[in-house]
């Protein structure tokens, strides 16, 4: 279980989505890594509820004071206000840190606040939540903090060049390889915030809201499938790289015809008597392209588990939109269902009426 050293609450933000809010900027400090939380205060309200129900006592301290709604509305603008309850806020946190009952900080709600990631059903790496565990503002901080993992990556691949320039091919490739790690974690955890859009339909999240969020994961996933090709894919310089320090197949590359050579190579028995076909298709013949053409079998390999993962993401996000379908098409036969018996009872009642007048105007020919 992830021992909590230490929190602060540091910052704030404003936001305007689903509505206008204040956000917290927490920050946690754990024995073997450090990560941030963006919480709004009616979530610490909700924490606090919640410990309070699990343990059976509140934590050793109390939240600020809620303010009315027309303080609140001043309170975004007033700097003194939001200063006193960050404190009062990150007051809280650390009295259950630093409490000598270790119950509320070992609750599953305050570990669950925090983001840790040990111990969280259903979520992933990095204290990220399930596709079922999302609201609103978890959301957009999931979203958030998957930028910044991106711009990590970047700045992993550009010190990666930096170093092979100067010609450390050791720590390039440790940069290289902390890229990747980093990277198929965010490919992911993508794809899980782009399955938690359905929890977040079902939840009545406006139609135009889920598809700029689609497009916010869309574009996420652009910049992961964009820098899975700069992470798999050598870089074709020679810059700060001495000829001593190349190997020998680095300084003497095969030549075109001999890469030909060996993709139609024939030799193998079972090429002969067993033909590579598609399931539905004719026999082809592998080909060369130009994104495989400079990597090696690991670098190959390395390429296919990102597609994989790409392709699972995408097939996570329609089988997202596809669900949605289904939820509105049952939703419209049910109602065509309602419409359908409201009408047979018109039907009837018309029926009935009907009746009534043919034996009234029997009634009026027989007096006549």
């Amino acid at each position: 279980m992830t021992a909590i050293q230490a929190v602060y609450v540091r910052g704030h933000e404003e936001r305007y989505e689903p509505k206008t809010h204040v956000v917290y900027r927490i920050e946690i400090q754990a024995s073997v890594r450090s990560w941030q939380m963006w919480r709004r205060y009616s979530e610490f309200v909700d924490l606090h509820a919640e410990i309070t129900k699990s343990t059976g006592s509140p934590p050793p301290t109390t939240l600020p004071p809620k303010h009315s709604f027309s303080l609140l509305l001043k309170t975004r603008n007033n700097a003194g206000l939001i200063e006193e309850r960050r404190v009062g806020l990150e007051t809280y946190l650390r009295a259950i840190v630093s409490a000598k009952e270790d119950k509320w900080r070992d609750s599953f709600a305050f570990r669950d606040f925090l983001g840790v990631p040990v111990g969280r059903q259903g979520g992933v790496e990095g204290g990220a939540l399930g596709p079922s565990q999302f609201t609103s503002s978890s959301w957009l901080d999931e979203h958030t903090d998957l930028q910044a993992r991106i711009r990590d990556v970047r700045a992993d691949i550009n010190k990666r060049d930096a170093l092979s320039d100067r010609g450390d091919v050791s720590a390039s490739h440790t940069s290289n390889v902390h890229a990747k790690k980093k990277l198929a974690a965010i490919l992911t955890r993508s794809g899980v915030l782009a399955a938690g859009l359905e929890t977040l339909g079902m939840g009545g999240m406006s139609q135009g809201e889920l598809q700029r969020r689609t497009d916010m994961v869309a574009r996420l996933q652009d910049d992961c499938e964009k820098l899975a090709k700069m992470v798999t894919v050598a870089r074709q310089t020679s810059r700060g790289q001495a000829s001593a320090g190349m190997s020998s197949a680095a300084r003497n590359p095969p030549a075109e015809s001999d890469r030909a050579a060996l993709l139609q190579s024939s030799a193998s028995p079972w090429s002969q008597t067993k033909p590579v076909t598609r399931v539905f298709g004719a026999a082809v013949q592998p080909k060369e392209t130009e994104e495989t053409r400079p990597l090696d079998n690991q670098g190959v390999f390395q390429l296919q588990e990102v597609r994989m993962a790409q392709q699972d993401s995408q097939l996570s996000q329609l089988s997202a939109i596809l669900q949605r379908q289904k939820h509105l098409g049952i939703a419209i036969g049910q109602e065509i269902s309602e419409q359908n018996e409201l009408l047979d009872d018109l039907s009837n009642d018309v029926d009935n009426v009907g009746g009534k007048l043919t034996s009234a105007k029997r009634q009026l020919n027989r007096l006549g």
